[in-house]
């Protein structure tokens, strides 16, 4: 496709080829799991709007203990048998009509996905949000790794640290029982301390981008993900209902055709108003989310590096001042609650 159809986040159908290609689509995860999409949503027969004497309702219906008399039971009246059973049976039949509509639609759904995959129909496609929703899916995973790492190094980073501060408590203890040696033991104890403690508030402005990213990444950015996900299930649904309407329509228009006809078009109108809707809050929710991406990055990158910088370069004024340029704050020696290098 070219730019100028990318640059007008057209709407269209894009017929496929007998090899199931279409073209510069990318390709979904599979049919299997395309397919286990469209079932995982079953009806619940658990709530229904008819509530009768016998199914926890009011006590109509309900054979009252206070008909026992001496040594034999009073039968309950015929009406009240024949309203809990009329009951009974509206309450099947609702369920019935449940898992009807439920069926009928996966049916539908299930015929569309097989029909997309093997090249026999066409499927509806916004090529601009299908590309941004595309690039999405792949930031999130570099993203991702970029939180493993992150995480990893802070793990690496913190026995480093504990590595130092034990070196330096035996530096500090040698010192003491080697007079010989005092000054040179005590200069390697100072140092180690040193480096602990920049090591110390070096992990703090780690552990601050870790968590920011992990906000982005498993919060925010799958926010929006599960907005795709119903945008991906209702189009497939605009698709099913449109392709049976242009079916129908292509039909014999006898008076059984004509009523199937307009109970068609509703069906079809009701999901493509589903769609849209839920098209425009994806390319909303994407455009905040590029917003937000940007500015929370900006920040946490210039964090790290300033924070990594300062700890290499030995400069401690400049490594504590990055944490209060953020608003970083450290343990406190003394303190009850654990801090988050114990937390991990």
């Amino acid at each position: 496709m070219t730019d100028g159809l990318m640059s007008k986040a057209a709407t269209m159908e894009i017929p496929i080829n007998g090899a199931g290609d279409t073209g510069s689509l990318p390709e979904d995860d599979g049919l299997e799991q395309d397919l286990q999409q469209v079932m995982v949503s079953g009806p619940n027969l658990n709530e229904t709007s008819i509530v009768s004497g016998g199914y926890g309702g009011t006590a109509e219906g309900i054979i009252p203990t206070s008909t026992v008399k001496g040594s034999g039971l009073h039968p309950p009246h015929p009406s009240s048998l024949a309203t809990g059973d009329e009951a009974a049976r509206g309450i099947a039949v609702e369920k019935f009509d449940i898992v009807k509509k439920w069926g009928i639609n996966t049916y539908k759904c299930t015929k569309q996905l097989i029909s997309e995959r093997f090249g026999r129909g066409s499927r509806t496609v916004d090529l601009e949000l299908e590309t941004q929703i595309e690039l999405l899916r792949d930031t999130k995973r570099k993203y991702e790794c970029v939180l493993q790492l992150a995480r990893a190094l802070t793990h690496h980073f913190y026995s480093l640290v504990q590595t130092q501060h034990a070196l330096g408590d035996a530096f500090s203890d040698l010192s003491q029982k080697s007079p010989e040696l005092q000054e040179e033991f005590g200069c390697n104890a100072e140092t180690q301390k040193l480096l602990c403690k920049n090591g110390e508030t070096l992990l703090g402005a780690v552990n601050f981008f870790v968590s920011s990213i992990n906000t982005l990444v498993n919060k925010t950015m799958e926010d929006t993900l599960m907005t795709v996900k119903q945008y991906e299930t209702a189009r497939l649904e605009y698709d099913a209902y449109r392709t049976d309407l242009e079916e129908l329509s292509m039909g014999p228009r006898d008076t059984s055709t004509l009523c199937r006809l307009d109970a068609a078009q509703s069906h079809f109108q009701s999901h493509k108003e589903k769609y849209e809707k839920l098209r425009a809050d994806v390319a909303i929710k994407l455009k905040f989310l590029e917003e937000n991406k940007i500015k929370v990055m900006h920040k946490q990158l210039l964090l790290f590096h300033n924070a990594v910088s300062a700890y290499f370069a030995g400069n401690q004024q400049q490594l504590v001042q990055t944490l209060r340029q953020f608003n970083i704050k450290l343990k406190t020696p003394g303190a009850e609650k654990p801090s988050w290098l114990e937390e991990q």
